[in-house]
């Protein structure tokens, strides 16, 4: 590869998050991307918020628990994650032998960035008795200082691993946080983060819209705020939501999450109507701004030229891979 080409990549890595090279419009970039893969070895791994192309051209696509455990047991040399950083970190923390790569490095986290390590070491070291349950969404950082990371998948089988006795701070979604306090009769301690994708839904507008729909069900993540879920007709994880439009009678729904996982919705269940749950601002469906910043274009210029990679210091990812498989061998057990 020409060096000078690759330095004015990193060069403009290092300003954009993203290898900044125009793509020549006459590539067929679903071809090209399946021609790296096997000259690499590599696979992509996709969370379900991803374009549609872009779960298209994936693997493996699945919610933050499916990824993880997909991540530890991948044979592939080269793991591409087209997700949001956090993940990415989780499978570099989980294979320390492998390159990882992400098309975009400021593909971000609103709720991880919303509880910073050093802050929640003081807040937690104020409460010395209280073990640590850490929602996934969170910096390798975070997941050092946890006893152990949950998923909406597991959050259940994880907070319910403890004695009954045994108080607990609950990191970093105080919505997912305050759901499980509610339907496990908890009084965990909650650091007071959010997710702004789940936040933002309106239930003035969702209101009206299942007037206007009024044999659909409400389906929602457990991370959307307290008004929401009260009126939701399915409270699940994302995997969770798509298998309950899978098996259900029901026609139509109003799916409160991000709008990508209406791609995998709408291909299992082509008969049925998926309706996005609008938010309160003046667009009609909910995006995540993250999640989105990945492309087709993107993670093929990332394959090509194997970078942006991730990289974790071999102490930081040790402290942070003991919380990871703790929540994996709850996982097994529990048959997730």
């Amino acid at each position: 590869m020409n060096t000078e080409v690759l330095d004015i990549a990193r060069r403009d890595l290092n300003l954009n998050g993203y290898l900044d090279i125009e793509v020549d419009p006459a590539i067929d970039l679903f071809a090209g991307i399946e021609r790296l893969k096997k000259e690499k070895n590599a696979i992509i791994l996709a969370h379900y918020y991803q374009e549609p192309d872009i779960q298209d051209v994936a693997d493996y696509i699945g919610d933050s628990l499916g990824l993880a455990q997909k991540a530890e047991k991948t044979d592939a040399s080269i793991i591409v994650f087209a997700g949001v950083h956090f993940m990415a970190e989780t499978a570099k923390i989980l294979n320390p032998s492998k390159k990882v790569l992400i098309p975009d490095l400021k593909a971000g986290c609103s709720l991880s960035d919303s509880c910073p390590p050093l802050l929640f070491k003081a807040f937690k070291e104020k409460y010395p008795d209280h073990a640590v349950v850490t929602y996934i969404n969170c910096s390798a950082g975070i997941k050092a200082l946890s006893d152990v990371i949950c998923t909406s998948s597991n959050a259940k089988y994880v907070v319910e691993s403890f004695p009954k006795d045994q108080p607990i701070i609950f990191a970093p979604d105080r919505n997912l946080g305050a759901y499980l306090n509610k339907v496990l009769g908890k009084n965990m301690l909650l650091w007071n983060g959010s997710c702004v994708v789940h936040e933002i839904f309106s239930l003035e507008k969702i209101t009206k819209l299942k007037v206007r729909h009024p044999q659909a069900k409400l389906i929602a993540h457990p991370e959307c705020e307290e008004p929401i879920l009260r009126i939701a007709d399915f409270i699940g994880s994302t995997t969770g939501l798509l298998k309950f439009t899978q098996t259900d009678p029901s026609k139509e729904y109003i799916v409160a999450t991000e709008t990508g996982i209406l791609h995998q919705m709408m291909k299992a269940s082509p008969q049925k109507t998926f309706i996005p749950a609008p938010p309160d601002n003046s667009c009609a469906c909910n995006d995540c701004p993250f999640m989105k910043r990945n492309t087709l274009e993107k993670i093929y210029l990332c394959m090509a030229y194997e970078e942006p990679e991730i990289l974790i210091d071999e102490e930081l990812r040790l402290a942070a891979k003991k919380p990871i498989d703790r929540m994996l061998e709850i996982s097994a057990r529990a048959g997730l």
